[in-house]
């Protein structure tokens, strides 16, 4: 399995998560976990997704979920697991 980390936070608005779920539902994108929370009027999302099935290169989905973000109001970047990791390691 492939997995990689997706994260979206901003200003909570109706739809955050349909379009994401859209957008990766089109792509062929597998949610494996998913966890949401609203503190006040922000809203944060993490997904553990599958990106096996998916025909696009990564850097290609990655700009794409960027460029939903944008067009929502919201920051949402996509990271390989291994590198997500790394990152975030004690």
């Amino acid at each position: 399995m492939n997995k990689s980390i997706i994260t979206v936070v901003g200003k909570d608005t109706v739809g955050i998560i349909a379009k994401v779920c859209t957008y990766l539902a089109e792509n062929e994108v597998n949610i494996l976990d998913i966890s949401q929370t609203i503190v006040q009027e922000y809203f944060n999302m993490m997904m553990i997704v599958d990106v096996t099935r998916m025909q696009k290169p990564f850097e290609q989905v990655v700009a794409e979920l960027a460029e939903l973000g944008n067009e929502i109001g919201v920051q949402i970047k996509c990271q390989r697991e291994e590198i997500f990791n790394k990152m975030h390691r004690i």
